[in-house]
């Protein structure tokens, strides 16, 4: 029997044991539809072969009572999480067919539970980007509107979930690069506590901010991954060894929920994302949960302090690509100061050059306490006043990003400062090391708006159940 489009796991896995569908008719289902969206450009690369393969090993298991708690799940990683025998290229030429060595701690996880990834997801270029146009392989089109972006920097995985190219899709958030992609397809993203998922395996753009996180369909696929990926990794040292328990849905939790006033009043905020968020905390109120208006007087502080501390982590990281060891070398080189020149030239788009230069600027003996040093001393201040709304609510609500999905190649695009400034919302989580999640609530002009929670460290399956709560409200 041919399946259909599935929204959720607990479906998938119902049919399954019902003998509606199969791994490897899901399989063929997949497959099918990444050919028909290839115009999305959401997939840099399709697994066929291996996916048919391991449909059948799946199925195989299924059939004798052995398999994983993801049998039945196809999953896309995004193109900077490693998987050994696989490229893994963040979208960069610089690494051009680099296949990797071994596979990410937290795909790993998910692999030892039967998931079957079905490919690797465009990216903006190490991560670096809100709208996926900075790729080396093209920009990713958003399925709701191909004119549009998608968001990113994991804009290929949240597309490739809306699409349905894959039942759920790996991202790494750095400032947003999960939940703003989720805002603008109608997913669900979340960027987990730093520290709650291990980092090994990821490529790194900023170590103190990058996390791993699900683009899904569902509130409880997003925790059921989150879930399996969580816990202390002996290769990661800033992994956390607080417990992971499974997330258990409590639709009668009324919250005490914060929402910012400097959001509402933003200059930046578009009308139709201001009235959707001004529409969520009615029905919030009409539902019993407590909502009180919060200042946060940092909202102006938090971008630039952003992107003075992950570009000059990005500065340190990305030194090792020069084209000595792996990935691109420069065929114009004719010695070793020329090779990692020419290489990094080459290799590098100009949004990553970009953020290297800034970096290394800032980390610059004459600069370092003027911005490094002192950036390093805002982002305290946003963590603990952060923690102290927490101390009182259960959540800080805004919207995820100012505006909708906006045009591929358009003014946003040719401005530098407008793209780092749709983060305004979301780079505070990550500079706090706290959970969020976006949850799709309105949609204008076909285009989906997304709301945003934070919450307190290590409370991610609260998130999950407010995140369901809110869902709820929507439900067509």
């Amino acid at each position: 029997m041919s399946p259909k489009k599935y929204t959720s796991l607990h479906h998938i896995q119902s049919d399954l044991s019902l003998g509606k569908t199969s791994c490897v008719d899901l399989a063929d289902y997949y497959l099918n539809q990444n050919e028909a969206h290839k115009h999305l450009n959401a997939m840099l690369e399709v697994f066929t072969d291996e996916v048919r393969a391991q449909a059948s090993v799946v199925d195989r298991k299924l059939k004798n009572g052995t398999a994983g708690k993801l049998a039945g799940m196809f999953l896309a990683i995004k193109d900077n999480i490693c998987y050994t025998g696989h490229t893994v290229s963040a979208s960069s030429k610089i690494l051009g067919n680099y296949e990797a060595v071994f596979t990410a701690t937290a795909l790993q996880r998910l692999l030892d539970e039967d998931v079957i990834v079905i490919g690797r997801c465009n990216c903006d270029e190490f991560a670096m980007g809100a709208s996926n146009e900075n790729s080396a392989y093209g920009a990713v089109r958003n399925a709701a509107d191909s004119t549009k972006v998608p968001g990113g920097s994991s804009g290929g995985s949240a597309v490739a979930v809306q699409a349905d190219l894959c039942l759920a899709a790996l991202g790494s958030d750095t400032g947003g690069s999960i939940r703003q992609p989720a805002s603008f397809t109608g997913t669900i993203g979340i960027k987990p506590t730093y520290g709650r998922i291990s980092r090994n395996g990821l490529l790194a753009y900023a170590s103190s901010f990058d996390q791993i996180g699900p683009v899904t369909g569902s509130i409880e696929d997003a925790a059921l991954l989150t879930q399996l990926m969580a816990g202390v990794d002996e290769n990661d040292a800033t992994s956390s060894s607080v417990s992971v328990t499974a997330y258990q849905p409590d639709a009668n939790q009324k919250y005490k929920i914060a929402y910012s006033k400097e959001a509402m009043e933003n200059e930046g905020l578009a009308n139709d994302v201001k009235g959707a968020y001004q529409d969520l905390l009615e029905k919030l109120k009409a539902d019993g949960h407590t909502i009180e208006e919060r200042s946060f007087p940092y909202l102006e502080y938090m971008v630039p302090c952003y992107y003075v501390l992950t570009t000059a982590e990005a500065s340190s990281n990305l030194s090792r690509y020069s084209g000595m060891l792996y990935g691109q070398r420069s065929e114009k080189a004719t010695d070793i100061e020329s090779t990692f020149k020419k290489s990094r030239s080459e290799g590098f788009g100009v949004e990553v050059k970009r953020r290297i230069m800034t970096g290394t600027f800032v980390l610059s003996a004459d600069e370092y306490d003027a911005y490094y040093a002192k950036a390093q001393k805002v982002r305290r201040v946003i963590k603990q006043e952060s923690e102290k709304i927490l101390e009182t609510y259960d959540f800080f609500l805004c919207p995820t990003a100012p505006t909708t999905a906006f045009d591929i190649g358009g003014d946003m695009s040719k401005d530098p400062i407008k793209m780092y400034l749709a983060d305004i919302f979301t780079v505070q989580a990550p500079l706090a090391g706290l959970p969020a999640i976006s949850v799709p609530t309105a949609e204008s002009d076909g285009l989906s708006i997304g709301m945003h929670f934070m919450g307190r460290a290590f409370a991610e399956n609260e998130l999950f159940n407010i995140g369901s709560i809110v869902s709820s409200y929507y439900e067509k």
